[in-house]
């Protein structure tokens, strides 16, 4: 069975910067397309952005775009969501998300495992 353990939410201050990372275990790592999404009180689930197999690609969010950096280890089964310039926007429960089928996108859907959650709350 498929485990995603995300860690590093916590309250920042807007322009601020975090990083979230999420361990995965139970699988082949390198299988998992990784993402990111996030929600906030009151809104739907929102992609952030996402990594491909190899980590030689990624995709993000307009809304995110220019500030945030997805990566991930391989050998460590880690991916990692760096975000800089954080605004009280920003302000959610963070989750990673893996997909080992060959479906594409960005759709909540197309995710088969998911973590638990973090929570990042960025004061003004």
């Amino acid at each position: 069975q498929v485990q995603l353990v995300e860690s590093g939410g916590g309250l920042v201050q807007a322009g601020d910067s975090l990083r979230l990372s999420c361990v995965v275990s139970g699988s082949t790592f390198s299988n998992f397309v990784m993402a990111w999404f996030r929600q906030a009180p009151g809104k739907e689930r929102e992609f952030v952005g996402l990594i491909t197999r190899s980590g030689g690609g990624t995709y993000y969010a307009d809304s995110v775009k220019g500030r945030t950096t997805i990566s991930r280890d391989n050998a460590k089964k880690t991916v990692y969501l760096q975000m800089n310039s954080l605004k009280p926007e920003d302000t959610a429960v963070y989750y990673c998300a893996g997909r080992s089928s060959g479906l594409i996108g960005t759709q909540a859907g197309t995710f088969d495992s998911w973590g638990q959650g973090t929570q990042v709350t960025v004061s003004s």
